[in-house]
This record gives structure tokens, C-alpha cells and sequence, in this order.
């Protein structure tokens, strides 16, 4: 019985981790929008990056201008086309500093990418219009900054200019990189300015500095998210965009077009296959505690032949018999699958005690913050509800199964001999 508890047990609790794994994962794909598609500047690689002509020579790569018009109005199933530019750079307030992400928008950009305001406002048309430097901050900035102070009206300096703040963003979960074509984003460490205010007070090149050389690169645009007007137009949506992209930069390599939609699609294959193959190798454990049924109830037959035999003389037929023993490993399967389906749904509960010795002894300084021990500690256990019932009918299952042949075995018995069974 104790092979059908850990067997089921094993069958919940992995398709459980499986399923929780999986969630997670959609969940990070589906903060990207599930009606997006986005385009993004990548470093060409080494072989195919060529810098221009001239006395200095810079690298330009990546999304132009001319690509945002010709998505934003060419498309017709682009509802929205929120460029964005962004820029490593050291913000200071007072005696205090830290390096953030610049990032130039629009002021559809906070929505699109689920930002909530704990207090001020957005970026807006105005901001836009007329070059205002002003800045919203992200929740890390705010507290590293100010700490105690209310950030809303003062200013945060960088790029040799002062910045007044006008909002700050509640905290947001960070998300995965996403292969190679997306990098992971803390969005909690930002600070936000107006597109056109970036373009004016921050220089498209960017020179690098070291001793014996230096070297300058030119970026128009990070990024371009186009939002899509239905979900089922996203994919053929995509492919003109690739097709329209590679105008300009299918000899580069310098753009990569991310489908969340199709991340999903895959995320959802990938959770159907974990959940047959762990569920497969859970399933071991089950017919491990058929076979031990089985043999002890071959045992049994052996030490019960007398008693056999005395219930064949008073009259009882081969199916009383084969009822009988059948009963008793149903018995000891269904019990089993019980407590199996018990130790089952406490599964979240132990996770929670392996999450924490693998945090503390296992994922230690880099390797926690890294995009892998994000989504471990983030992570939690799904109970498939399906899961229940198929276990529990597969352990009752296997007990009849295994339960048969020690069962006819006993019901093929001659009453004569048994009876004369020691």
C-alpha cells in the first residue's frame, strides 16, 4: 500500500511543479501583451557589425526613425506604435547616486507596460509637445534617492540637467529574458522622461572612452511595441513586420520582432509535454506498488491455501474466490490512493520548505538574482484538479490489474489439495 501512496503522491506532486513552472512562465510572457509585437535594437553580432567612414567611426545599428513611421502608418491593423529610447546614466539627488535605465516615451507606454502610479502623474501630450524636463520615477529610484523625502516637485539630476519629478511608479515584478531576443527588464529602477525631451538633451552617439581607443556607437530608437487591434490578426501581423523590418536590416541583424502570442502558444506545448513526461515517470511509482501488491497477495495465496480450501468444500465457486482476494487489493490500492491524494495536495506546503533550503543554501549572492532564481523563488505549485481523480483511478486501476492474477491464482486452486495444505 505504501508503493500506491508515494506513487500517487509522486503523480500530483510533479504534474503540480510542472503545472506551476509552466504558470509562471505564461505569466511572464503574458505581462508582454498578448496583442503586442515587439521590435527591438540588438548589437549586431561581431562578424557583421561595420562602423562608417570618417575620421571617427561609428557603429549604427538598430531601429531608425523611418521604421516607426512606416509600422505606425502603414499597418492597418496597428491600433498604437509606442517607441521608446533608452539610456544607461547616473542620477543624483543631493550627496545621493545611482546608475538607472533613462528611458525616453510616450505617455502610452506606461500602459501598455501594466505601470501603476503610487502618487504624481504620467509623462503627457504637453510634456511632449514643448520639451519639458520633467521625470517619473520608478519605486527602487524613489527609495534610494529620497528615502524618507517625498520625491513629487524636487529634482533629480543627470545628463548635466535637472529634472523636476512629477510621479512615481508603484513597485512591478521584473521580467525574464526571453532568449536571446529580449533582455530582462527591472522595471523598478527606471526613471521616465518624455521621447522628444530625450532626443533633445541626450546625443544619438554615444562614445566610449578607454585607454588606447575608444569607440562610438549611434541608436535612433530601443524600441517600437505595436499594439494590435485583435488577437487573431497578431501573427499575420508579425510576418509583415518582419518582411517590412528587413528592408533595412536583414543584412544587419540588428532587429529582433518578439510575438508574446507565439511565446504563449509554445509556453502551452512545452506545459502539455512536461505534464506527460513527468507525469509518465510518476506513473513508475504506481506500477512499482502494483507489482508489491501483487506479490503479496501471491504470498497470501500461499499461506491462505487451507482456508481456500475449506471455503471450495462448503460450496463457494471460482468467482467467490477470485471476488474475494480481488476485494482485498482494492481495497489496499484504494486506501493507498487516498492517502497518496492527502500527501498530494499538501505538495504547495512542502515546496515551500524545499524553496526555502534551496534559497538559502543553494542560490546564494548572483545566482538568486539572476532571470533562473527569479522564477524558482517566484515560483509556486499548481494543483491540477484533473490530476486528482486520474490518479486516484489509475491506483485503483493498477490494483485490479495486479490484484487479478494472484486472485485466479487462488480460485484455480484444488479443493483436495488444498485442504490437505499444511
Amino acid at each position: 500500500m505504501l508503493g500506491i501512496v508515494f506513487g500517487v503522491f509522486s503523480v500530483i506532486a510533479m504534474l503540480a511543479i510542472g503545472e506551476g513552472a509552466s504558470q509562471q512562465a505564461q505569466k511572464q510572457v503574458l505581462q508582454l501583451g498578448a496583442t503586442n509585437i515587439i521590435c527591438v535594437s540588438v548589437k549586431p553580432p561581431q562578424g557583421i557589425a561595420k562602423a562608417g567612414q570618417g575620421r571617427l567611426r561609428v557603429l549604427r545599428y538598430g531601429l531608425l526613425r523611418k521604421d516607426y513611421e512606416l509600422l505606425a502608418n502603414t499597418i492597418r491593423t496597428v491600433v498604437k506604435a509606442i517607441p521608446i529610447r533608452e539610456v544607461l546614466d547616473e542620477a543624483r539627488f543631493s550627496d545621493k547616486a545611482m546608475v538607472t535605465r533613462i528611458v525616453g516615451c510616450t505617455p502610452d507606454y506606461f500602459a501598455v507596460n501594466h505601470l501603476f502610479l503610487d502618487r504624481g502623474r504620467f509623462v503627457s501630450d504637453r510634456d511632449q509637445a514643448e520639451n519639458q524636463l520633467v521625470a517619473i520615477i520608478a519605486a527602487d529610484v524613489a527609495e534610494r534617492l529620497f528615502q524618507f523625502e517625498d520625491p513629487i516637485e524636487k529634482q533629480v539630476y543627470f545628463n548635466t540637467k535637472l529634472y523636476t519629478v512629477v510621479g512615481v511608479t508603484k513597485r512591478r515584478e521584473a521580467t525574464a529574458a526571453i532568449g536571446g531576443s529580449m533582455s530582462g527588464q527591472d522595471y523598478n529602477k527606471d526613471i521616465y522622461i518624455p521621447l522628444r525631451t530625450m532626443n533633445v538633451q541626450f546625443p544619438e552617439v554615444k562614445i566610449d572612452f578607454s585607454p588606447g581607443s575608444f569607440s562610438a556607437e549611434e541608436i535612433q530608437l530601443s524600441q517600437i511595441t505595436l499594439q494590435i487591434d485583435d488577437r487573431d490578426s497578431v501573427i499575420p501581423t508579425a510576418e509583415v513586420v518582419r518582411e517590412s523590418l528587413d528592408r533595412n536590416h536583414k543584412e544587419k541583424q540588428d532587429v529582433n520582432v518578439v510575438v508574446p502570442l507565439e511565446l504563449l502558444k509554445q509556453a502551452d506545448q512545452l506545459r502539455k509535454i512536461f505534464n506527460i513526461v513527468l507525469g509518465s515517470i510518476a506513473a513508475i511509482s504506481l506500477v512499482v506498488g502494483g507489482i508489491g501488491i501483487m506479490n503479496i497477495m501471491l504470498a497470501t495465496v500461499t499461506e491462505r491455501t487451507r482456508e481456500i480450501g475449506i471455503r471450495r468444500a462448503m460450496g463457494a465457486k471460482q468467482r467467490d474466490i477470485v471476488n474475494q482476494f480481488l476485494t482485498e487489493t482494492i481495497v489496499l490500492s484504494g486506501t493507498g490512493g487516498i492517502l497518496g491524494l492527502i500527501l498530494g495536495l499538501l505538495t504547495p506546503v512542502a515546496f515551500q520548505g524545499i524553496k526555502w533550503f534551496v534559497t538559502r543554501f543553494v542560490l546564494e549572492g548572483g545566482t538568486a538574482a539572476s532571470d533562473l532564481g527569479k522564477m524558482f523563488t517566484n515560483m509556486n505549485p499548481q494543483i491540477a484538479t484533473w490530476s486528482l481523480p486520474v490518479a486516484f483511478s489509475i491506483s485503483v486501476g493498477i490494483g485490479i490489474v495486479f490484484g487479478l492474477y494472484p486472485a485466479i491464482q487462488a480460485a484455480k486452486l484444488d479443493p483436495i489439495e488444498a485442504l490437505r495444505h499444511e
